[in-house]
Order: structure tokens, then C-alpha cells, then sequence
């Protein structure tokens, strides 16, 4: 195959670390896992945070403040903790909670002391969560954009919840990894899916596809792209700790991780179904499964790996 895309090129929206390092743990650790994945050729990567206590995600947006600042991170996005209890995947159950616009105030101040008031791109929640409508208009207040996931509501409920954060915000929402972190597609019970495919097919939202050859199957992104188009696609890495090293114990928040043949899972089963704990690859890695695996064309999948993130966090598109 061909190189996917220039050096730099990629824009990873959904990345929590490598070589070890989570986003947030320290600044030297976060510095070395965003120099790992611009080594593979992502040019503009959002730091993920997974579910904390208040104090915990304070201190660590505070480690990222910077590393926007100095442009090695393209911003911070907030997967939680407003998330649903059932759909949680590897979120702690203990710290999930309905929206806190304090915390949302509060982290909105700790990049304003940066100097980077817009380091906060993108936030995801639940939206069947009390509260949730006063999260939206808080977050398009501040410019950051609300995604849903990690959520467990019907199709209705996610349709309209879509239909407001683009009313609120001007902009297309995002729904966090697609089929990921919500229930199964089912035909007489579409859910978050069914309303998820049917905006982005309007051009109303983007999906987010973890194309890692673990999280979905090689006829799921297909369809994905031949039902949506790649302009309403963000393909992402949703890449954890284990990302540049191999199999092992590692940990994503609070959580103990086993790495088995590149695969990550809770250690001791979490919520119960031994949740896979994001990807071990990088967006490059992705690319090139979408590529060669998937049977896509070139043209899409770096369409949806650049052009359609990069409008996401407003940056000039290839």
C-alpha cells in the first residue's frame, strides 16, 4: 500500500496516551506519548481524559493546559464522567455522576490561568443524564463542543439531544466511537445507532469509528462509509498506554488493564463483560487497517482520518 498521508497529516480526536503514559498522569509522560503518536504521522492530536473525581480531572487538564499551548496537543477532550452506569465500558463506576456545570466552570478557569481558555474541544456524555440539557448550552457557551456516547438512551432521546447541541452550538455534534460504549443495534430497538446513522446521513453529525481491526468489524466500517460518506466520518485511535509497547498490565484511569495480543480488556472484567479498554494503535495503524483490511479507498479513509477532524477542531482542512 501506498503512505497513507504526508507526514503530520492525520488529526486524532480521541487519544488518552502511549509508551506508558495516560494524558494528564505528568507532564513528561503526556509530552512523550504525544511525540509518539506525531512520530507516526498525526499531525494535530486531542488529548482524552477518562472519568475522575473533580480534584483528579482539575489536576489533569492543568497537565494538559500546556502541551496545547505549546502546540504539541490540538486540545482536550473530556470522555466523562457524565456517562451512563450500563454503557460505562472502562470508566470507573465509582465517579460517574449526572452533569456538575461547576466542574465544567472549573475546568473552563484552570485553561484560562494556562493562557489556553479554548484547550477544551470536546466533551462527552450521556444524554438520557439529568442535566443534561443545561451541560450542552454550558458547553456551547464556552466553544467546546458536546459528543454523545457512552450512553444507553433511545433513539428518540439521542435524535433530539443531536438536534440540540447543533441548534446550540452552529455545528455538526459528535457521537463518541460509534457502537462502542452503547447497546447493539437492533431492529425493532435502533438506539443511539439508528439515531447516530441517521444524522450523520443527513450531514446533521459526525461519527467517530475506531478502526483498529478490534473494536468493529471489517463489514461494520463499510457500511459505516457507505451509508454515512466519509465527510460525516472521524476516524479515531481511542489509543491507550499499551500504545507503542506490547502486551502487559497496564491501567486507564483507575482501572487495572491486561494487554493480550495487542487486544486491551479490564482485568478483572469491570462491568462485568471484560470491557475492551481502548486500542493499542495508533491513527496511522488505523488508516492502514481501513486500507488494506477494510477494502476502503484511499481517498475515503484519509478523507475521514483529515479533512472531517480537522473541520471538527476548526484547523484549515488538507
Amino acid at each position: 500500500m501506498s503512505t497513507p498521508a504526508a507526514p503530520a497529516d492525520l488529526v486524532d480526536l480521541h487519544c488518552h496516551g502511549a509508551l506508558g503514559h495516560e494524558f494528564g498522569g505528568d507532564t513528561a509522560g503526556s509530552s512523550a506519548a504525544a511525540a509518539h503518536h506525531r512520530a507516526a504521522g498525526i499531525g494535530s492530536l486531542v488529548g482524552s481524559l477518562v472519568s475522575g473525581t473533580p480534584d483528579t480531572l482539575v489536576a489533569q487538564v492543568a497537565t494538559l493546559a500546556p502541551l496545547v499551548a505549546r502546540g504539541e496537543l490540538a486540545g482536550i477532550h473530556l470522555e466523562g464522567p457524565f456517562l451512563s452506569n450500563e454503557r460505562r465500558g472502562a470508566h470507573d463506576p465509582s465517579v460517574l455522576t449526572d452533569p456538575d456545570l461547576r466542574l465544567v466552570e472549573s475546568l473552563v478557569a484552570t485553561c484560562a490561568e494556562a493562557g489556553v481558555p479554548e484547550a477544551l474541544v470536546q466533551w462527552t456524555f450521556a444524554p438520557e443524564r439529568p442535566g443534561s440539557e443545561g451541560l450542552v448550552n454550558a458547553l456551547a457557551r464556552h466553544g467546546i463542543l458536546p459528543a454523545v456516547g457512552h450512553t444507553d438512551a433511545a433513539a428518540d432521546v439521542v435524535a433530539a439531544t443531536l438536534g440540540a447541541i447543533a441548534d446550540a452550538c452552529g455545528r455538526p455534534p459528535l457521537v463518541t466511537h460509534l457502537f462502542n460504549g452503547m447497546p447493539a443495534f437492533h431492529h425493532r430497538s435502533g438506539g443511539p445507532v439508528a439515531a447516530a446513522l441517521a444524522s450523520a446521513a443527513r450531514g446533521d453529525c459526525i461519527v467517530e469509528l475506531i478502526a483498529d481491526g478490534v473494536h468493529l468489524a471489517p463489514d461494520v466500517v463499510r457500511m459505516v462509509f457507505e451509508t454515512v460518506g466519509p465527510g460525516q466520518i472521524a476516524l479515531v485511535s481511542d489509543a491507550m498506554a499499551a500504545t507503542g509497547l506490547g502486551d502487559g498490565s497496564y491501567t486507564i484511569g483507575t482501572l487495572e488493564v491486561e494487554v493480550a495480543a495487542g487486544v486491551a480488556r479490564l482485568a478483572d472484567g469491570g462491568s462485568g463483560r471484560g470491557s475492551i479498554a481502548g486500542s493499542t494503535s495508533t491513527l496511522a495503524d488505523c488508516v492502514r487497517w481501513a486500507i488494506d483490511v477494510a477494502g476502503l479507498s484511499e481517498a475515503d479513509v484519509l478523507t475521514a482520518a483529515t479533512t472531517t477532524p480537522a473541520g471538527v477542531l476548526g484547523l484549515p482542512t488538507p
